[in-house]
């Protein structure tokens, strides 16, 4: 049914079609722009046959339009007319409610909207209007002034032009001709006089107020400023600029401003160093690198960000650029690095730092077992000591002792030099059996070097035939005399398998110190030395460390030789996490980009710049030094044909090791194995694991990998099994330099001995066809045998020296001829022989060489 259909039956609005008794209800629809409508909802009930026979409504409730209950609210009332329930009625009332309320909200937001336009609006074209009007008043204002200075022009050439006598008449109406009527206003009354009407605009008329002048000029300038047809067509001569002209035009100002365009060139003083980035120069210069490199394409130079430039070329740019060079030394990044000595007033005492010396198996970890009450040596391969080990003391007295235990193979020097170096006293550990060994006397040179005392410790003095007395005369020769004789070096007979005579050992190093007077500033920067390093897996790179002055703590930068980082964790020997450690005490730090190498000196840096700055300059000097000792830029071809060109034959190797003192131990004793002829070429030496790149490497290079106390993981193997790269295991630094010294013996060329075995005289020479020129002999001395190496003697010198090709006696080849019988020989590739001369015989024997 339409809404036709409604008006026609006479109802007020659009009724809804229900089926039979059916509940309705009303909802307000809300739209948009604050729209809303009342629209009828039709809910189909189900119908319920009563027990009488009645209608009922679901649920048990009476239809609508029943009659009302008793004690029945308005609520109940209104819903059962409705037919719906209490809970539908009052969710539809709520319904409603939040309706109404949205749609009043958004007309409230709607007319708050359209007042802020409308407020926007008024006061763009205020100042649109006040712009217009002060144009227009300052137009006004120079024409007002262009016609005065027309009319005292005027007036001067009227007053040159009359006689002298009417010369002061002339110079009193000068001043009316200034308020002359204007030609305009005169046509305007000359056409009212005829009986003609002007349209003058703003002109009041009856009822009619006459408008503000200034008001009636800025509307005109306003129309003016409008781009109709009409203006088009009359020509744009009056036309004024635009709102969003004017827009622009300030936004361009205020760029020209920000840019500083105006502002004065400030001239700056650069530090320049001896090789610089385009991208660093320019900012330090405060300039735009972009306007760097347009200046250096202009120059002919087609240069990046991240290109260098020397020194000549950077002082060019800073120049050109109005600034002022400051050069400095690249080598001035270290200056202040490790800082001068501290006042004696901020000096406290600190426990010394004894290093433990001495020959191979004399004893020297199991005297600091006993002193730590611990079991080092148990741990390491072949029961010598390979690494440095740093460890503190607590004695019952107190008193701290740090020991410092260096190995004492031979291998091992540059690591015992090291140890020297960081040391306050040195035990020397002489065995009471064994008396001063190789190594013993190479411990005293060390610590005579770094002159530091001497304690001598006699071990194994619970062992048959131990006589210290003949260890301390040995001594004598080497310049270390101790107490008994006179001297001031103490000496302390020990038993570290008995623990016996440990306490006065103790006392020593005690009664040392306090001699020294050791004493370090604790309130400072941490400095030290780098005792030994490694990489190890799930920890990275590890560098056991010795502080000598200040307080290294937790999250610390420093620098270590090559590499940087900051402190994450510190360790010590019972591998307790430490939050800070002092003077003399030694500990593991984590967080350094790379193992540094032992002997080191690290300190602790303001900030990641100046260790980015200071590890940079010495990545650079290492590659340089590395470059000038191996030809700089050589390829992998270049070095072959030097190789070739030298008679010098070398065996490439890749050596991977726990630890990095003990990789440069090995590197450092492999390189001294080899001669003139052969040696051996550590090209990649390093702490850690053995990786695909060392295997990489190694086929590039053509060498074995020898792996000292690592292994090599899962993809390292795989790719070493597809590349034929050859991996060795090594426990122990004796087995590589036995292994390495035999494959150098290999690649001599073997010693060729020559043996005299005979002479022979030549007493007819006969042509023979098919076989040539034979010698008939007779054997003067010794032996021929065929085969033999032979010279041909003529007047006692040599003109040909082979092979003897043919050797027979009567027409039988036979091996030899003996002294006194003739013989008949022939010379391979050779026929100017003479009768008269002599045959010299002898025989080479290749020995082979060793190393």
């Amino acid at each position: 049914m339409s809404d036709n259909d409604d008006r026609n039956q006479g109802g007020s609005g659009r009724r809804p079609i229900s089926l039979k008794r059916g509940g309705s209800g009303t909802v307000q629809q809300s739209f948009a722009r604050g729209r809303s409508k009342s629209v009828v909802v039709e809910k189909k009930r189900k119908r319920v046959v009563g027990p009488q026979g009645g209608s009922a409504a679901p649920g048990g409730k009476p239809a609508a339009g029943g009659a009302p209950k008793k004690n029945e609210s308005a609520l109940a009332a209104k819903a059962r007319e409705l037919g719906l329930s209490e809970e539908e009625l009052v969710a539809r009332q709520r319904a409603i409610q939040r309706a109404r309320a949205e749609a009043a909200q958004k007309e409230e937001r709607r007319k708050s909207e359209e007042a802020e336009r409308k407020q926007r609006a008024e006061e763009e074209q205020r100042l649109l209007e006040e712009k217009q009007r002060r144009a227009a008043e300052e137009a006004e204002e120079a024409e007002r002034k262009r016609r005065e200075a027309e009319a005292e022009a005027a007036a001067a050439e009227a007053a040159a032009k009359a006689s002298p006598g009417d010369a002061p008449a002339a110079r009193k109406e000068a001043p009316k001709q200034k308020e002359r009527p204007r030609i305009d206003d005169d046509a305007d009354g000359m056409l009212e006089s005829m009986g003609g009407r002007v349209k003058k605009k703003g002109a009041g008329g009856p009822g009619r107020s006459t408008p503000d002048k200034s008001r009636t000029k800025n509307d005109r300038g306003r129309q003016k400023g409008k781009l109709t047809i009409q203006n088009v067509l009359d020509g744009d001569e009056d036309r004024q600029r635009s709102l969003a002209s004017v827009r622009r035009a300030r936004e361009r100002e205020k760029q020209r401003r920000e840019q500083g365009g105006d502002r004065e060139k400030i001239q700056r003083e650069v530090v320049l160093p001896e090789a610089i980035t385009v991208q660093d120069l320019a900012a330090r210069m405060a300039e735009r690198a972009a306007d760097v490199v347009k200046y250096l394409m202009k120059q002919g130079q087609m240069v990046r960000v991240n290109d260098v430039l020397d020194s000549d070329t950077a002082e060019l740019i800073i120049e050109d650029f109005g600034h002022i060079a400051k050069r400095v030394s690249e080598s001035d990044v270290e200056e202040g690095f490790i800082s001068d000595d501290d006042p004696e007033a901020s000096k406290k005492l600190r426990a010394p730092v004894v290093t433990v010396m001495g020959h191979v198996d004399h004893g020297k970890t199991s005297l600091l077992d006993a002193l730590r009450q611990t079991d080092v040596a148990a741990g390491e391969a072949g029961g010598i000591t390979q690494h440095i080990g740093a460890y503190q003391v607590k004695l019952k007295s107190g008193d701290k002792i740090t020991f410092l235990d260096t190995p004492g193979h031979a291998a091992f020097s540059s690591m015992r030099s090291r140890g020297a170096q960081a040391t306050d006293i040195v035990i020397l550990v002489v065995a009471a059996d064994d008396g001063v060994m190789p190594q013993t006397i190479e411990a005293i040179k060390h610590a005579q070097a770094a002159e530091a005392p001497i304690i001598v410790a006699v071990n194994k003095m619970d062992r048959e035939g131990a006589n210290p007395q003949k260890v301390l005369t040995d001594l004598l020769q080497h310049e270390v005399i101790v107490e008994s004789m006179g001297g001031e070096v103490q000496a302390v007979e020990v038993s570290a398998l008995k623990k016996t005579g440990l306490g006065e050992l103790t006392d020593a190093i005690t009664l040392q110190a306090e001699l020294l007077e050791l004493k370090a500033n604790p309130d400072r920067p941490a400095d030290g030395v780098v005792v030994e390093s490694q990489v190890e897996q799930g920890r990275g790179s590890v560098a056991t460390v010795l502080v000598k002055r200040g307080t290294l703590k937790r999250g610390d930068i420093v620098v270590a030789g090559a590499q940087w980082g900051r402190v994450r964790a510190l360790i010590d020997e019972r591998n307790q996490q430490l939050k800070s450690i002092g003077p003399s005490q030694p500990a593991e730090i984590l967080g350094l980009d790379g193992a540094p190498e032992p002997g080191e000196l690290f300190a602790v840096v303001d900030n990641e710049a100046r260790a980015r700055e200071l590890v940079d300059y010495r990545q650079r000097q290492k590659k340089q030094s590395a470059a000038a000792a191996g030809g700089a830029g050589a390829s992998l071809e270049q070095m072959l044909a030097r190789l070739k060109q030298s008679d010098t034959k070398e065996m490439p190797l890749v050596v991977k090791a726990d630890v990095q003192g003990s990789a440069e131990a090995i590197a450092q004793s492999l390189e001294k194995i080899g001669n003139e002829e052969v040696t051996a070429r550590v090209i990649h030496g390093a702490a850690g694991g053995v990786n695909e790149s060392d295997i990489l490497l190694a086929k590039a290079s053509g060498a074995p990998v020898f792996a000292f106390n690592v292994r090599a993981n899962k993809q390292a193997r795989e790719l070493a099994e597809q590349e034929g790269v050859e991996i060795r295991y090594y426990s122990v630094i004796y087995d590589v330099i036995d292994d390495v010294k035999g494959t150098l013996e290999g690649m001599l060329a073997p010693e060729k001995r020559e043996t005299f075995i005979g002479y022979a005289e030549i007493l007819e020479v006969f042509n023979i066809s098919k076989v040539g020129k034979v010698a008939g002999c007779n054997v003067t001395e010794g032996v021929v045998k065929r085969g033999s190496g032979v010279r041909l003697l003529r007047d006692d010198t040599v003109i040909h020296e082979g092979k003897l090709k043919t050797l027979k006696r009567f027409k039988d080849e036979v091996p030899e001829v003996r002294s006194g019988m003739e013989c008949g020989m022939a010379f391979e590739n050779y026929e100017d022989i003479q009768k008269g001369d002599l045959i010299e015989c002898f025989e080479v024997e290749e020995i082979e060489r060793k190393l």
